[in-house]
C-alpha cells in the first residue's frame, strides 16, 4: 500500500498557496515559488466570463468599461465572492500544472494558509473553493504559523517566538512554542485599511477622489509610521469632488502619517493584547529574542520602530516578508506528519 502511495506521489504535484487579500503566491514542492499574482479577477458582466486574472486584471482596476468588472474576490483575508475565488484558484492551479508533463494528469494536493481568526463557515468556503478548482485534497494551516516557519523561526523548540504578519486584509499576531500557537489574535485591519484611511484623508482635506491603486502608491512612496529623517512629497492626481474634473495636489508624508494613525494603533493594540495574555516564561523569551514581522504591509517605513517603542521590545523584519507565508506552506508540504499536526480542523 505504501509503495502504491509513493508511486502515486511521483505522478502528482503538491502545491502551497498563500491566498491573500491583495496578492496570491503559489509554491510547488521541489521547485519553490512559481507564481506571484495580484488577487484580482476581471469579469464580463453579462456572461460572467472571466477575461483576466492577476496582474492583467489589476491593470483594469478603475479603468474598465461598463460591461467589465475588475474585482478582488478576497476581503479581510477571507472569501467575499465564492465563484470568482474558485475561478481564480482554478487559473492558478492550471498555470502551475501547465508544462509539467504527466503531472497535469492528476489532481494536486494543496495546502492553503488561512487567517487564525476565521470562522468555521469561512474555513469550509476556502476548502470547498480549492476542491472545486481542481484540488484532490486540501489542507488548511494558520497563517501566523506558516509565516513563522517561512521566516525561519524555531517554532518546534520550547521557546517563545512572536510573529506579526500584516497582509492586505488581516493582521495576524501569535506567540508560538513547541509547534503550536499558545496565544493568537487576528484583526481585520491591515494594508487595505491603511489605503482606505489615505483615500478618506485626501477626500476630506483636498476634496479629491482617488482610487485604491493611487492610495496604495501613496502608502508605498511616502507613507510612514514614524518620523522620517527627510520628509517626502508626492504629486497625487484624482477627480475634484466639486467640479468632477481631474486635478493634482501635493501630498506630504507628515499628513499621510497622521492619516495612518488609526489603523496603525489598531495593529499596536492587537500586539499589546497578545503580549498581555502571553505566559510569563514565553514573554521573557520574546523580550530576549524580539518580535518578528512578516507580510507585505509590514514593510511600511518606521513600523518596526513604532511597535518597538509602544511595547518596549525589539522588533525586526524577516528577510522575506512578502513570501514568508507561502514558503512556510512549502515546508509543510515536505512533511506529512507536520502537515497533519498543523492542519486547521473544519467541522
Amino acid at each position: 500500500m505504501l509503495a502504491l502511495q509513493q508511486l502515486f506521489d511521483l505522478f502528482t504535484i503538491d502545491i502551497g498557496i498563500d491566498l491573500g487579500t491583495a496578492n496570491s503566491l503559489v509554491y510547488v514542492k521541489g521547485e519553490g515559488i512559481v507564481l506571484r499574482e495580484p488577487s484580482v479577477v476581471a469579469i464580463e458582466k453579462d456572461t460572467n466570463r472571466v477575461l483576466a486574472v492577476g496582474m492583467e486584471a489589476k491593470r483594469m482596476l478603475g479603468r474598465t468599461p461598463a460591461n467589465i468588472r475588475a474585482i478582488r474576490p478576497m476581503k479581510n483575508g477571507v472569501i467575499a465572492d465564492f465563484d470568482v475565488t474558485q475561478e481564480m484558484l482554478n487559473y492558478f492551479i492550471r498555470r502551475v500544472q501547465k508544462g509539467r508533463g504527466y503531472k497535469h494528469l492528476t489532481r494536486p494536493r494543496v495546502v492553503v494558509s488561512v487567517p487564525s481568526g476565521i470562522t468555521e463557515v469561512e474555513k469550509r468556503a476556502v476548502r470547498e473553493s480549492a476542491l472545486q478548482a481542481g484540488a484532490r485534497v486540501v489542507h488548511l494551516i494558520d497563517e501566523p504559523m506558516a509565516a513563522a516557519m517561512g521566516a525561519g523561526l524555531p517554532v518546534e523548540e520550547p521557546i517563545g517566538n512572536m510573529i506579526i504578519d500584516i497582509g492586505g486584509g488581516t493582521t495576524e499576531v501569535a506567540v508560538i512554542s513547541l509547534g503550536g500557537m499558545v496565544v493568537a489574535k487576528s484583526v481585520r485591519c491591515a494594508g487595505d485599511a491603511m489605503d482606505e484611511a489615505i483615500i478618506q484623508h485626501i477626500k476630506n482635506k483636498y476634496n479629491l477622489l482617488i482610487g485604491p491603486r493611487t492610495a496604495e502608491d501613496i502608502k508605498i512612496y511616502i507613507g510612514s509610521a514614524d518620523t522620517l529623517k527627510e520628509e517626502l512629497i508626492m504629486e497625487v492626481k484624482g477627480n475634484d469632488l466639486m467640479g468632477g474634473l481631474p486635478r493634482a495636489i501635493e501630498a506630504h508624508s507628515e499628513e499621510i502619517r497622521e492619516a495612518l494613525n488609526e489603523p496603525l494603533m489598531t495593529i499596536v493594540k492587537a500586539v499589546k493584547s497578545t503580549l498581555e495574555t502571553t505566559p510569563s516564561e514565553l514573554a521573557g523569551d520574546i523580550l530576549t529574542r524580539g518580535i518578528c514581522m512578516a507580510g507585505g504591509s509590514s514593510q511600511l517605513r518606521g513600523l518596526q520602530a513604532l511597535i518597538s517603542r509602544e511595547t518596549g521590545i525589539p522588533v525586526y523584519l524577516c528577510k522575506n516578508p512578502e513570501t514568508a507565508i507561502v514558503e512556510g506552506a512549502g515546508k509543510v508540504l515536505d512533511s506529512l506528519d507536520l502537515m497533519h499536526r498543523l492542519e486547521v480542523s473544519t467541522r
